[in-house]
């Protein structure tokens, strides 16, 4: 079996444009993969199909061999469009090798550990200004079967932010706590947002909520700032999403800066290089709270991931989507009762793409919403679930 081209398509997501790519293979398999990065769609695009040309008649189940040629012969390595181009292509050669086996990735990553795994919500609280909104869709959410609830309450701040706006900030994490009581599990996203002092001060009030985690609680690039901040806060810290192969978690990790690892799938270098940084973090007894706010295939791979990791402990999903999510792949994904969503057994990566289906929703430019007050619109107002039940049926 030998590669003949990769395609990229592009989705309108309301927050973002998702980028999927498609390997094509003379023995009429395909592998599918999501290259999506926020911002930067039309340069990701690029850098898959520079890619591409580099891998056209290779053996799409040399998986190990191709990555590192691409990495040894690359004069520029890492960054979020290049690592992210590179982890869409590896993605793909896995779907297409297991495929070819008739096997989910995770049996190629050494067997399932797990056939579920705890899934925390992200989007729930699209909409949501006061703290009654954020209780009313906490509840909503918990009543749908999560058992997890993130979420960024710090608005537009930036580095610092006054006690008066903290106290408020805090106001819906507050009314969420004590709508959903203590059975639920919260989740802190900071977005890297505050300096050290401001950080600190955030965090020790937090702890009243129990968090699981406070995540990115300051900007990613600075070890020394999320190491100082997380000797002195009494919750957990979490971070990781921008951070690009095994060579960025390696002094994270020895420096003991986090209690949670969160690479992207998407991002970080694929699926083998999330496995490698999975033992890493394994060897310091950390778990893995991957990264995962992206469409179906970021998912299907995660959830391979989540199948063979055993420090895999967290999964996080949006809860709700947009209305044509359903339409774009075959991607049917179960949430149980207990706040778990099983992790499917179909071959690959175990989801099929409707490019008819994508065509109807195309590119649709985005501004991203982390320092502005629309932070909370991160899904549009007719989002709806797209999870089915145990039993079959649809979940409201």
């Amino acid at each position: 079996m030998r590669i003949t081209g990769f395609d990229t398509v592009v989705v309108d997501f309301y927050r973002t444009n998702l980028v999927f790519v498609v390997l094509r293979t003379d023995e009429g398999l395909t592998g599918v993969a999501e290259a999506t990065l926020e911002g930067q769609e039309h340069a990701v695009r690029g850098a898959v199909r520079l890619l591409a040309e580099k891998v056209v008649g290779l053996d799409p189940t040399r998986i190990a061999e191709t990555v590192y040629t691409l990495n040894r012969d690359a004069y520029w390595r890492g960054g979020p469009v290049t690592t992210t181009a590179l982890s869409a292509l590896e993605t793909a050669m896995w779907d297409v090798s297991a495929r070819a086996l008739g096997v989910p990735v995770s049996r190629m990553l050494g067997g399932p550990v797990r056939d579920r795994v705890r899934a925390y919500a992200n989007g729930w609280y699209s909409g949501a200004r006061e703290p009654e909104d954020f209780a009313k869709a906490a509840v909503e959410t918990v009543a749908q079967g999560f058992r997890g609830l993130k979420w960024d309450p710090f608005e537009a701040a930036d580095l610092t932010v006054g006690t008066a706006d903290l106290r408020r900030m805090l106001e819906p994490v507050e009314a969420v706590r004590a709508a959903v009581g203590d059975d639920v599990d919260l989740f802190i996203e900071g977005h890297g947002r505050f300096d050290v002092p401001t950080a600190i001060r955030v965090g020790r009030e937090l702890e009243r909520f129990h968090p699981v985690f406070f995540e990115e609680p300051t900007p990613p690039d600075g070890i020394d700032a999320l190491v100082e901040v997380r000797s002195k806060i009494p919750v957990p810290v979490a971070a990781g999403e921008r951070w690009f192969g095994r060579n960025a978690f390696v002094p994270v990790l020895e420096r003991h800066a986090v209690d949670y690892v969160q690479p992207d799938v998407t991002h970080a270098g694929g699926m083998l290089e999330l496995a490698f940084i999975s033992t890493l973090a394994a060897a310091h007894y950390v778990p893995m709270a991957p990264h995962n706010p992206s469409g179906p295939l970021s998912t299907a791979a995660t959830l391979q991931l989540a199948a063979a990791l055993p420090n895999f402990r967290y999964l996080e999903i949006m809860a709700v989507d947009v209305p044509w999510r359903g339409d774009i792949s075959d991607e049917a994904l179960v949430l149980t009762d207990e706040g778990d969503v099983m992790i499917p057994d179909r071959p690959g990566l175990g989801v099929e793409l409707d490019l008819d289906a994508i065509a109807e929703h195309p590119y649709a430019r985005h501004p991203m919403r982390i320092f502005d007050d629309a932070v909370a619109d991160i899904r549009p107002a007719d989002a709806r679930s797209y999870f089915g039940r145990p039993d079959g049926g649809a979940r409201a």
